[in-house]
């Protein structure tokens, strides 16, 4: 059998280095991963430590002082009068004390609003109580707005506190005249009251009738029916069938007048424009 010295010497020298490097970066490895578990040790003891020291703080070295034991629940005064308050808290072993007042628009005169403490807190025996008490709502005259146009009296009103309402009506009076207030002008009323105004429409309008091809005596008649006024009458030159008819008007037929509105007629005559 042949043996190749190269190739002997070759392997013995891999062989040596495979042993030689294969110890080192085992050690290697397996130090590196200690690290980890050694960290999370310390980290668990610091805070268990943390932990304890307060825990001791808390409860040994410096406890929270016990609550006292003679608190009392507040009651709730709103909505009482200041006698009833007063009569309640001392039942209970508080005392009423500074009563503030303010305007209210909804709470009556005399009954409480608020107070301090609030319902539900609590307060040593024999401490005060504060309130404020309703003075009730403001109250304002109802001015006199019956000479103003309605728009106008509208907002004097609004802006004097009161809520206003405006209704209207057909009247002899011009369209937008104030006809009634109420309340009635010089009443006292609390904020926000309401007033109510009515309004005139203005007298009630008719609708111009057609008069045309009617006799003078008949267009007449018909106008006075209707509560309109004939202002005058023209003639006109006419033949055949419009002599004593009425062959213009004005205002023309449908027109919306209001009543006492003046009417012009033109009728028809043969001999021209009468004297």
């Amino acid at each position: 059998m042949s043996v190749t010295m190269g190739d002997s010497l070759r392997r013995r020298r891999g062989g040596s280095r495979k042993g030689a490097s294969g110890p080192g970066k085992g050690g290697r490895r397996g130090g590196d991963g200690g690290w980890p578990k050694v960290l999370a040790w310390a980290l668990g003891l610091g805070l268990g430590a943390f932990l304890v020291g307060y825990g001791l703080a808390t409860l040994v070295l410096f406890p929270a002082p016990a609550p006292p034991e003679d608190l009392l629940d507040v009651p709730d005064l709103r909505g009482r009068q200041v006698s009833d308050a007063a009569e309640m808290l001392l039942d209970l072993g508080l005392v009423l004390g500074v009563v503030d007042s303010l305007r209210h628009p909804s709470v009556d005169s005399g009954r409480v609003v608020g107070q301090a403490p609030l319902p539900g807190q609590l307060a040593r025996a024999d401490a005060s109580v504060r309130i404020t008490v309703s003075l009730g709502a403001e109250r304002r005259v109802v001015p006199d707005v019956a000479r103003l146009r309605a728009d106008r009296a509208v907002r004097l009103l609004g802006a004097t506190g009161f809520v206003v309402s405006a209704d209207s009506v057909q009247a002899d009076e011009p369209r937008g005249s104030v006809l009634e207030i109420d309340p009635a002008p010089g009443t006292e009323l609390p904020l926000p009251g309401e007033v109510q105004v009515i309004v005139s429409l203005g007298p009630p309008r008719v609708a111009m009738p057609d008069l045309l091809g009617m006799t003078e005596s008949a267009a007449v008649d018909t106008l006075s029916s209707l509560g309109l006024a004939l202002a005058a009458v023209d003639t006109v030159f006419r033949f055949g069938r419009d002599q004593g008819r009425v062959v213009e008007q004005a205002p023309p037929a449908d027109s919306l007048l209001e009543r006492g509105a003046a009417v012009r007629l033109s009728v028809g005559r043969r001999g021209g424009p009468r004297e």
